[in-house]
């Protein structure tokens, strides 16, 4: 049984694929499998490469099934580890990233899902972020992207949710809330699993010493169609699904508010067409997320107030959403 099990979900990422993989085998902290699930690549790449790695498991989806799917369907045979590590394909992970994150599990038990202190591949002196912020209104966001590291504290420190570039968390934790959400397909899914784990006592911690370049939107970029569609459709399910009723009642003129700037910071933008897509279909989504609830909410075991000193509550933030 080793240890933990790195998921890599690959879509059309193949030359960062492997400068990826070969970083992991640098790793100071070796007892991990590794499982790469390709989701059909326009692209494919010749055998041989492959055959470079045979320690990596690989599996060749015939469609795109999304970033969910595809990391639930190798967290359920990844059955031979305690911890799953998700990483995308488009990071460089330091040589001591794993064992940062193995060492900050057996010094804070009392945490049960870890995040990674990530960089700017082209900048490693500017954070992409060091965990998931969530708002009141439902927006989320990275801690510190695109500020300098020196701002940055080197202590560990409790998030809200990790970002699913580099995270790791209990493997039984994640099947105990039901895996990631797959009507999601991709974005704000792991900000969606993380609130869930919140709402079911579980706690997140910030390793900075777990370090990782990150391209970023490697294959999709932060502001394309396909981004702002699914970003900001995903955030109004997992507002509606998550948030407990008491506060979805009192917040709901927020998040329609937050949710308002938005649409009008993108038409702005020339994306009106996208973004009231994305609402409306979050919209005509919002019958299947609440029949959603009440298997999230009957397994509750945080209290309103202890969720709400968790959730950023500031009123002037700007209407962004995690990419």
């Amino acid at each position: 049984m080793s240890n933990c099990t790195i998921i890599i979900v690959n879509w059309n990422s193949w030359e960062y694929l492997f400068p990826c993989l070969e970083s992991l085998g640098r790793q100071t902290f070796q007892d991990f499998d590794i499982i790469v699930v390709d989701n059909n690549s326009t692209d494919q790449v010749p055998g041989e490469q492959l055959a470079a790695y045979p320690y990596v498991s690989y599996i060749q989806n015939k469609d795109n099934v999304g970033f969910a799917a595809a990391n639930n369907q190798a967290i359920e045979i990844a059955n031979n580890c305690e911890w799953i590590v998700l990483l995308n394909p488009d990071t460089l992970p330091a040589e001591k990233w794993l064992e940062s994150l193995h060492n900050a599990s057996l010094a804070h038990p009392e945490f049960s899902f870890f995040g990674s202190r990530l960089l700017l591949a082209g900048s490693p002196d500017i954070l992409d972020g060091t965990g998931d912020v969530y708002h009141m209104s439902g927006l989320s966001w990275r801690t510190g992207h695109g500020k300098s590291v020196s701002t940055a504290t080197d202590r560990p420190e409790e998030i809200f949710s990790p970002c699913a570039a580099a995270a790791m968390y209990r493997r039984k934790d994640i099947l105990a809330v039901g895996g990631f959400d797959e009507d999601f397909f991709c974005y704000n899914e792991d900000v969606d699993l993380g609130f869930r784990l919140q709402l079911a006592g579980h706690r997140a911690l910030s390793v900075p010493d777990s370090v990782v370049l990150h391209h970023g939107s490697a294959t999709t970029s932060v502001r394309s169609d396909f981004s702002v569609y699914h970003g900001h459709r995903n955030l109004v399910w997992t507002w509606f699904k998550d948030m407990p009723m008491l506060l979805l009642v009192l917040l709901l003129p927020v998040h329609i508010a937050y949710n308002a700037a938005s649409v009008l910071l993108y038409m702005l933008r020339g994306q009106g067409r996208i973004i009231c897509q994305a609402k409306w279909d979050a919209v005509k989504g919002l019958k299947r997320m609440w029949q959603k609830r009440a298997a999230i909410h009957n397994k509750s075991a945080i209290s309103i107030s202890s969720l709400w000193n968790k959730i950023d509550r500031r009123v002037l933030v700007g209407p962004k959403t995690k990419h």
